[in-house]
């Protein structure tokens, strides 16, 4: 273990200000992602700041009839939460649905949003990687590819996101407050993380010295149709190979909204608003299903070992929408533990 300076926090200002005095400090809440990565000698942060007592654990109603979650809520909370469960289904599937139960006991959702990749070769010191050192070069990309993007990819990376969390909330149009040394402001979810294009090592779009304080859903909830399906290599403690999370909003059997964002298939999650718009006004059928996921894959690569995720993602997509427009969401097989 490399030495390091910590810190506690008192509030968020401080947090800012320990943040911005050191750049090689890091923030730590629930640490399931950082103390791997210190253990594993990918990052070696001069400071830790501790935040896990700021008060930042609230999940409130907004005027609008919207939710606003604190960055410190941790994911447990957050899936068996009675507003999430009856208004946001879709987000509490993927939560559920990623790592384990301990791990999401810990892990807060500010942390969630801001996990590193888990390619191998990221946490491989042996081999060079422009995530962990610009410039050195992508083993992947010559490599072991079976995991890697298929989407937004470049040169320097073809790493994928994660996170399931994230999945839900860019197809819910979740909101991301940030404070920072200049004050406060809010960007969407979608804009939130970076493709890699030439610097996969700038993994999001934070600011010197900014944090999130909290997410913030819309009211617009997507209750009784959606879908949460991630396909992995074993049920459990698994990352996705593709995971697709889908919303609708149906007259009838007509489509007046659509939602639908892909998981571990790009360097962030995965929205098309051109699917999204060719599925309104059409009927909740296959046919229209396929052609929007035909959409969503527009521009997909495959390289050596990946190419069979093109197809997976395809048909993932059309049977996560069928079992959104018939309200029978996949079952993820948890219970909650007391």
């Amino acid at each position: 273990m490399n030495n390091f300076q910590y810190s506690r926090a008192t509030d968020i200002a401080d947090a800012i200000r320990l943040l911005t005095a050191d750049p090689g400090a890091k923030l730590i809440a629930g640490g399931t992602c950082l103390i791997d990565l210190m253990k594993q000698n990918v990052e070696r942060p001069s400071r830790l700041i501790d935040i896990s007592r700021l008060p930042l654990r609230d999940i409130k109603e907004t005027a609008d009839g919207g939710l606003r979650i604190g960055a410190l809520v941790p994911n447990s909370d957050l899936a068996y939460h009675p507003l999430v469960e009856q208004r946001y289904p879709l987000l509490a599937a993927a939560i559920l649905a990623g790592a384990s139960a301990q791990l999401r006991n810990m892990a807060s959702v500010g942390g969630n949003l801001m996990q590193r990749t888990r390619c191998a070769y990221f946490y491989d010191t042996a081999t060079p990687c422009n995530k962990r050192e610009p410039g050195s070069g992508c083993s992947a990309i010559d490599g072991l590819d079976r995991n890697h993007a298929i989407l937004g990819t470049s040169a320097s990376c073809i790493a994928t996101n994660p996170s399931d969390m994230s999945v839900a909330l860019v197809a819910l149009g979740a909101l991301v407050h940030i404070a920072g040394p200049s004050g406060q402001r809010t960007i969407a979810l979608t804009d939130f993380h970076r493709l890699p294009e030439d610097k996969p090592h700038i993994d999001t779009n934070l600011g010197t010295g900014e944090i999130i304080a909290a997410v913030e859903l819309p009211p617009h909830s997507f209750a009784r149709n959606y879908s949460y399906l991630k396909i992995r290599d074993r049920l459990s403690y698994a990352f996705a190979l593709v995971s697709v999370a889908a919303a609708l909003e149906l007259d009838g059997n007509a489509i007046s909204e659509a939602r639908l964002a892909l998981g571990g298939v790009a360097h962030k999650p995965w929205r098309s608003l051109e699917a999204e718009a060719a599925l309104r006004g059409r009927a909740a059928t296959p046919d229209h299903f396929s052609r929007a996921a035909d959409l969503l894959l527009h521009g997909a690569t495959a390289r050596a070992h990946n190419r069979f995720k093109i197809e997976l993602a395809r048909r993932a997509i059309v049977r996560t929408l069928i079992q959104a427009a018939s309200a029978t969401p996949q079952s993820q097989a948890h219970k909650k533990i007391a």
